[in-house]
């Protein structure tokens, strides 16, 4: 390849990658407000961030949703800018703005179900693929996850802390808007949203890690690359107990060649101490790329 080429993916890639974010806060945006208007404002669950206090201003005043979320967020994304500095940039911009964009142009859809529970699970579910998809982007949609942010540098108390003091408060204010089982439901909505966001972000293909210890590691290193074609990282370790220098074998598989790793290394060394652990995202060579 030529050096004119090399220069030519070079600028190439980041190009790509960053049509990639741009499709990921506009597509996750997109899923977050058709979910609010299918599942959560119908059913009045306000589980929690800016659109949980649309639902509650819409229940008390009537006002309408997306402009209450353009009223909180703009406000809100400005303060970040402010106080936070500028590393949010467009692509936060383009969520803060275009999420209430959506949820005004399909405030006339039929709602997915009157039912509140099936509101909170399904209307949680998939904002959190839509905000999962958003963070994917290297972005957000704004609201409240920068006034969690802002809380935390004047405070010092921990970001996870301000987030759930700030939909905490939502919660609660759904709870006396409505009543106990709304805020119950509110509850259950920002569960879904939580674990599925964490979903998004690693995926639901588990791998697994597993530390060797064995008097074999040459063995068991040879047997890893030729018969499962898996790269084996060998760390220095001293006996608890002996105090002796004994190197262990660490190894990512995936979970369907977990058995045939186990019954390798059983077959080679059956006294073997092996430690198993979940790897819930594997970046790198044989696995998935950054």
């Amino acid at each position: 390849m030529s050096a004119k080429q090399r220069r030519r993916n070079n600028t190439f890639n980041p190009r790509i990658q960053l049509l990639k974010e741009y499709i990921y806060i506009l597509i996750g945006s997109a899923i977050v407000g058709i979910g609010f208007n299918l599942f959560l404002l119908p059913n009045r669950v306000a589980s929690g961030g800016v659109s949980g206090i649309s639902t509650i201003f819409d229940s008390l005043f009537g006002w309408e949703p997306a402009f209450v979320q353009w009223a909180f967020n703009i406000p809100l994304f400005i303060a970040g800018v402010i106080f936070l500095g500028r590393q949010y940039g467009i692509k936060t911009l383009i969520g803060t703005l275009f999420l209430p964009f959506v949820v005004f142009l399909t405030r006339d859809m039929e709602p997915a179900t009157l039912d509140p529970l099936l509101g909170a699970l399904f209307g949680g579910v998939v904002v959190g693929i839509g905000l999962g998809l958003a963070f994917r982007g290297n972005a957000s949609t704004g609201g409240t996850d920068l006034a969690a942010q802002i809380v935390n540098k004047f405070t010092g108390l921990s970001l996870g802390t301000c987030v759930a003091l700030i939909d905490g408060m939502i919660v609660i204010a759904a709870a006396f808007v409505f009543d106990l089982e709304g805020g119950l439901y509110a509850l259950i909505g920002l569960f879904a949203t939580s674990k599925t966001i964490d979903l998004v972000q690693v995926g639901f293909g588990y791998s697994k890690m597993a530390i060797i210890i064995t008097t074999k590691q040459d063995e068991v290193s040879k047997g890893i690359f030729e018969k499962i074609d898996r790269g084996v990282t060998r760390l220095s370790a001293v006996g608890g107990y002996t105090d002796d220098e004994r190197p262990i074998l660490m190894c990512v598989v995936d979970q369907t060649e977990f058995t045939k790793l186990k019954q390798l290394v059983k077959s080679i060394d059956a006294s073997a101490f092996v430690v198993v652990m979940d790897a819930s995202e594997v970046l790198g060579e044989g696995f998935k790329r950054a």
